[in-house]
């Protein structure tokens, strides 16, 4: 989420050497990786013996196509999950062709030899797949506007002159900074990223900086709802911008919520809320 620089600063690189992904050609599409627990590649004639077994995927209850609603609604949700976090995280973010399309090769992971339905792009979209197009549409457009998410540098993790906070910062859901131990925890499941647009190192032709807003990013990987805490002193408030459980991503007309109060996440859900 921060650019990898335990990989690439001690070579003099950029935080742009990183290049994030979820899905590429070899493997799930974003669609079927929510869908599929096991890989169905019998149509590929080598009794699904090929591609990978390890595809680090959850059908959220069932295999493949369903008319559970409950199950849809979770699918959609982690989807919506997957590439937000894709976008809003520093590098280079990578997009399976197809993915924002809500494109299916029905389980099959490794489909190179499949010239057919399996394997094409389709452009007739139903009212799911056009809906999250306009998401990923919306998503592109928001990380271009704002620079605070394409960093040039790395974050350095230091106090801000005269902000009272520093360029990064990580909470639990208390809205308490995340400890040691706690990023050592197997069973951590929720997270708090605060980027602040007042740190940036963009700057314009000129030299001048260019300033950004200031960003609290919430996770909640948790099978359950958890009540996170937005940090901060209590003058302080936030305005919710985009929240996975609503279908759109997006929302307009966000609630306000002040520092030191909650904010109920919805189990395995993202929210993105903006200092106002």
């Amino acid at each position: 989420m921060s650019g990898s620089s335990d990989l690439y600063q001690t070579t003099g690189k950029r935080p742009y050497a990183s290049i994030n992904f979820i899905t590429s050609h070899d493997g799930f599409t974003l669609n079927d990786l929510v869908s599929y627990n096991h890989k169905h590649n019998e149509a590929n004639g080598e009794n699904n013996r090929d591609g990978d077994n390890n595809n680090n995927s959850w059908n959220c209850g069932v295999e493949g196509p369903t008319d559970d609603e409950f199950v849809k609604r979770l699918r959609a949700r982690q989807r919506r999950n997957f590439l937000a976090t894709l976008f809003l995280s520093q590098g280079v973010p990578m997009v399976c062709a197809g993915d924002e399309l809500c494109r299916t090769q029905h389980g099959n992971n490794n489909a190179y030899c499949q010239d057919n339905e399996c394997s094409w792009l389709h452009h007739d979209l139903d009212a799911e797949a056009t809906q999250f197009l306009e998401f990923a549409r919306k998503l592109i457009q928001f990380r271009k506007i704002h620079p605070v998410f394409r960093r040039p540098k790395f974050f350095q993790g230091r106090p801000i002159r005269g902000a009272g906070i520093k360029d990064i910062m990580w909470f639990n859901s208390t809205g308490t900074e995340m400890t040691d131990v706690e990023w050592g925890s197997w069973y951590i499941r929720c997270l708090e990223v605060l980027l602040s647009g007042a740190a940036m190192d963009v700057r314009d032709p000129k030299g001048r900086p260019i300033p950004d807003q200031t960003f609290l990013l919430m996770l909640n990987a948790h099978y359950d709802m958890v009540p996170f805490t937005l940090p901060g002193q209590e003058n302080l408030d936030w305005k919710l911008v985009l929240d996975t459980v609503d279908e759109n991503g997006f929302v307009a007309n966000g609630q306000i919520i002040s520092s030191r109060h909650i904010f109920e996440m919805t189990a395995r859900s993202l929210a993105l809320f903006q200092l106002t």
